[in-house]
């Protein structure tokens, strides 16, 4: 009883490792879409199929415990998406105790072994949580892309279609039409109706891109996306370190640079978040007696 395995279950990939309670990764699993809330129990499967990977060549009873952490694992509380969640655990071999938690704690784990302070993510989707002793006190925003993750990566996409069927034909709406493959205007917004959620917010590196170049419609989104992401951090009223976290955050982009100089200008503590799968892999080593949880941190996540 040696091994841990962490999960990070996302709207887009699915993560699992298996590591030792030392912090050496010894198998890692990649699959589609975890996200529970999204997709429903069906999503379990995804997150079998990354243990399974992660597993291969491994005991499963080696394993003493495992931390999940789930985009909406909120509804956790449905019993249906419980007893998906514990068949995909089953299916891998897997019969240790498990812990879920929101993606919020591993993003955050993934910067710092501190217990507490708060994080921002900003990938598909957009949330900020203030962390203590590795709970979620407090949280803004995570409401999807229909009511909120405002400065997300889908929210910027969306940014970028208004702004285009408005300005067109701009150079910015020619760059937009390209990379969804219409031809004109109409085109365009017949494209959006269709919500290829995907698709939209791939159009982010694009507005990143543009925004750099010095396109005045690429740096006015950013600039809201910023806007929103400060805000959407304040309402959790963060103290101590700020854990950025998600694919806008963690790249050179335009939007981590924007935040990073209101961050810095505050005088906030920032770090940047590493593996959330490693990190749920890190908090399972936390779980059990007698282990060294700094150098399993420095081991798992020092490298990312």
């Amino acid at each position: 009883m040696d091994l841990v395995v962490g999960v990070d279950a996302g709207g887009t990939t699915s993560r699992a490792v298996v590591a030792t309670l030392a912090g050496a990764v010894v198998g890692r699993g990649r699959a589609g879409p975890g996200n529970l809330f999204a997709a429903g129990p069906s999503a379990a499967a995804s997150i079998a199929d990354a243990l399974r990977q992660a597993l291969s060549g491994v005991d499963p009873r080696a394993v003493a415990g495992g931390v999940l952490g789930l985009a909406g694992s909120g509804v956790c509380a449905d019993p249906a998406i419980t007893a998906a969640l514990g068949a995909a655990w089953e299916s891998a071999g897997l019969n240790c105790p498990r812990t879920v938690v929101g993606d919020a704690i591993t993003a955050f784990a993934g910067g710092t072994s501190a217990p507490s302070g708060a994080v921002v993510i900003a990938g598909t989707g957009a949330v900020a949580a203030r962390i203590e002793n590795h709970s979620i006190v407090r949280v803004a925003d995570g409401l999807g892309w229909l009511l909120g993750d405002e400065g997300s990566g889908h929210w910027l996409g969306m940014r970028a279609l208004r702004a285009a069927v408005h300005s067109w034909p701009s150079p910015f709406a020619a760059v937009v039409a390209e990379q969804t493959g219409v031809g004109d205007r109409d085109q365009l917004i017949l494209w959006a109706q269709g919500l290829p959620h995907a698709r939209i917010a791939a159009l982010a590196p694009v507005v990143c891109h543009l925004a750099r170049a010095g396109d005045p419609h690429a740096a006015t989104i950013v600039s809201e996306a910023v806007r929103a992401l400060t805000a959407t951090l304040d309402a959790v009223s963060p103290g101590g370190v700020v854990v950025l976290a998600g694919g806008l955050l963690t790249a050179e982009t335009p939007v981590r640079d924007g935040l990073l100089a209101v961050l810095n200008q505050r005088g906030y503590p920032v770090l940047t978040s590493g593996d959330p799968a490693a990190a749920a892999a890190w908090l399972a080593v936390r779980e059990l007696p007698g282990t060294d949880a700094e150098t399993a941190h420095t081991a798992l996540l020092a490298a990312a």
